[in-house]
């Protein structure tokens, strides 16, 4: 395994990560990437079947396991409940109970809204010009996700930023103020919305988080912590995500002049999966070996984790015809961007649904839209967003 070096904060790289992907891929299947410490892959071929094997997890083995520092208490009590960590059986037992309210009839139900706040967002747009990442990237998904779970709408801002400082702690170079940030944050959220699900409790309504609270799954039901973690986890992946693909999404179209018409109604999902594909919102997952296994020629022993680039393996010239090039007719195939197998992202028809809804209007309302400065991306690797979209129109 070819060993290379790349620091995840280096400013060119934090602006256009692909020629790193492309050098990794030269060197075989799998590379050992040394700002990491870890071996890592982004071939497409074996991101998928790591996802899909068994054998491989998102859960530490026992053995492997580090006392939890002091000042992160808070946070890793949320965590220990989160089904993004999990495994079976205790990993299939809450996305079931999870799927019985999180159902796809539910998210088909939000289409009017989700164009309803479209439309709402763009009147309140200044004239001329805006930060389009602030005044409507952000702010659609994080409204549409609290409406779900019947969180106020009000609340926004407090959940933006509770969600922005939680998944800090999954950012390159993190530092103590960023965990201190996290785990206030991780306590601030779960006292809101433990508060909120025993007011669910003896008030019933039609939202999400009742549907959790009443949601069964051979006799057994979600704790208040469980609940509480599938809460936080729905609210900042259900967000986090959309956000950057908006963001990323706009500023592609604008740059290659795509036109129009690949926003119209039968085209307007293709254009949403390649947008998804050539430049992702999540850069990196990791696994774990639950015991040792060779795949494509590579020996894992039990213990070691592996770095899944997902953003690398939608760019494997092995599945898609010139795939540095932003083609919205390519024909659709399944990319790596919410994952595969067990952890498949279960808000994922959600945030489709909203980019098929939200770029449409936006394009249609705003014809004249176009960059006012070139947008720059975050340093949040491995994460992968703008730090803002100004725009005029």
């Amino acid at each position: 395994m070819q060993s290379l070096s790349q620091s995840p904060t280096d400013p060119a790289f934090v602006q256009n990560p692909y020629p790193f992907y492309e050098r990794a891929r030269a060197a075989g299947p799998f590379f050992h990437w040394t700002d990491y410490s870890l071996p890592c892959t982004g071939n497409a071929a074996a991101v998928n079947a790591i996802f899909r094997d068994r054998r491989f997890g998102r859960e530490v083995p026992p053995e492997l396991a580090r006392p939890v520092p002091d000042h992160l208490r808070a946070f890793y009590a949320v965590e220990a409940h989160s089904m993004l960590e999990l495994e079976p059986p205790r990993h299939t037992r809450l996305r079931a109970l999870v799927l019985r309210a999180f159902t796809s009839r539910r998210i088909a139900a939000l289409a009017p809204e989700i164009a309803e706040l479209s439309h709402r967002l763009i009147d309140a747009m200044p004239d001329g010009g805006a930060d389009l990442l602030r005044d409507f990237g952000q702010k659609l998904p994080v409204i549409i996700i609290a409406r779900l779970l019947g969180v106020p709408e009000d609340m926004s801002d407090d959940l933006l930023r509770w969600s922005n400082a939680m998944v800090g702690m999954y950012m390159a170079g993190r530092t103590r103020a960023a965990e201190d940030r996290a785990d206030r944050a991780a306590a601030d959220f779960a006292s809101f919305l433990r508060g909120y699900v025993e007011a669910r409790r003896a008030d019933p309504r039609d939202d999400l988080i009742t549907h959790l609270i009443a949601a069964e799954s051979e006799g057994e039901r979600l704790t208040t912590d469980e609940l509480i973690a599938t809460c936080i986890l729905l609210l900042n992946a259900g967000h986090e995500a959309t956000v950057h693909t908006l963001g990323n999404g706009v500023k592609t179209l604008l740059e290659t002049s795509t036109p129009a018409t690949a926003l119209g109604p039968d085209l307007v999902e293709g254009t949403v999966e390649e947008i998804l594909r050539y430049d992702p919102p999540l850069h990196m997952f990791t696994r774990w070996a639950y015991e040792d296994i060779e795949v494509m020629g590579q020996n894992f022993r039990r213990g070691d984790q592996i770095g899944l680039l997902l953003a690398a393996a939608n760019r494997d010239p092995g599945v898609w015809d010139k795939p540095a090039r932003f083609d919205p007719s390519r024909p659709v195939r399944a990319n790596a961007s919410f994952g595969a197998g067990l952890h498949f992202c279960v808000g994922a028809p959600l945030a489709r649904l909203e980019l098929q809804i939200a770029l449409p209007i936006l394009f249609a309302r705003l014809p004249k839209l176009h960059l006012a400065e070139a947008p720059r991306y975050g340093d949040v690797y491995h994460f992968h967003g703008l730090t803002g979209l100004a725009v005029t129109y």
